[in-house]
């Protein structure tokens, strides 16, 4: 487990101030544990890629996004190579018209610079009346950010989640929609209707999500596109290609390209 970027009590804080900003570059892998906070937290990457469980689903974060976490919400964080990343601790009176739900968002130039201005302050105590008008329009970008496709429901039927969760550990498996009813113990229709119930996808299109998820973390990893897409089970690269440019706007070579650290 690795040491909280700011002391739990500031995480939690009701006092002043009103935003919290810090930024870290470690030469390790970030992991921490589900928690929550009473304050929202906006979490971004530098470079590469986060992985966070926040609620009831499971986001993968690029360097050009951040996920919102609204105050109390149970969330985790893993790092895909060395953490390079920030977040921003929101006092909770100041969420009420933020997102009420965890999503991630595109994060404009304008943000990224004023969260990088707003974590080089050193003190926690009240802001300074120009700090405070820069925290206002980080909290303005943070309101106005458009969200992005890129996370993953999990199912709360055991049965559907048993077979998530397998899934999870192994997106490559290929077994068919019928073969994982039976291992599961659910009849194939039922676990048609209640994926879709509850994910808001259908079964075949919640594999194809959660494989474009991984690849995002195999891309960041350095995997050239054709394994990636042979290790994801594609039946060629072609398919592979369409469903992430689909999905994401660029092809993988692409997105690699604007996540790379020149």
């Amino acid at each position: 487990m690795t040491y909280p970027l700011i002391a739990p009590e500031l995480a939690s804080s009701a006092d002043e101030p009103l935003l919290l900003a810090v930024a870290q570059q470690s030469g390790t892998v970030r992991l921490t544990r589900r928690h929550h906070h009473a304050r929202g937290q906006l979490i971004g990457a530098a470079r590469g890629l986060l992985s966070v469980d926040a609620g009831s689903s499971r986001w993968v974060v690029p360097a050009t996004h951040a996920i919102w976490i609204p105050p109390g919400v149970l969330h985790g964080l893993r790092s895909h190579g060395p953490f390079a990343g920030w977040s921003v601790y929101v006092q909770q009176g100041a969420c009420d018209d933020l997102p009420d739900a965890p999503c991630i968002l595109a994060v404009s130039g304008l943000l990224q610079e004023a969260v990088a201005r707003a974590a080089s302050w050193r003190s926690h105590s009240a802001l300074t009346a120009t700090q405070e008008r820069l925290a206002w329009v980080i909290l303005d970008e943070i309101r106005g950010a458009p969200a992005a496709p890129l996370g993953l429901a999990m199912p709360s039927d055991a049965r559907l989640l048993k077979i998530a969760r397998a899934l999870s550990d192994r997106p490559g498996d290929e077994r068919l929609m019928k073969e994982w009813a039976a291992w599961a113990g659910i009849a194939p229709r039922s676990l048609t209707r209640r994926f879709i119930i509850e994910t808001g996808f259908s079964f075949t299109e919640w594999r194809q999500r959660l494989r474009l998820l991984r690849s995002l973390e195999l891309l960041a990893a350095g995997r050239p596109v054709t394994a990636i897409a042979l290790d994801l089970g594609y039946d060629n690269v072609s398919a592979f290609i369409a469903l992430f440019r689909r999905v994401l706007g660029a092809t993988p070579g692409r997105y690699e390209q604007s996540m790379r650290v020149l």
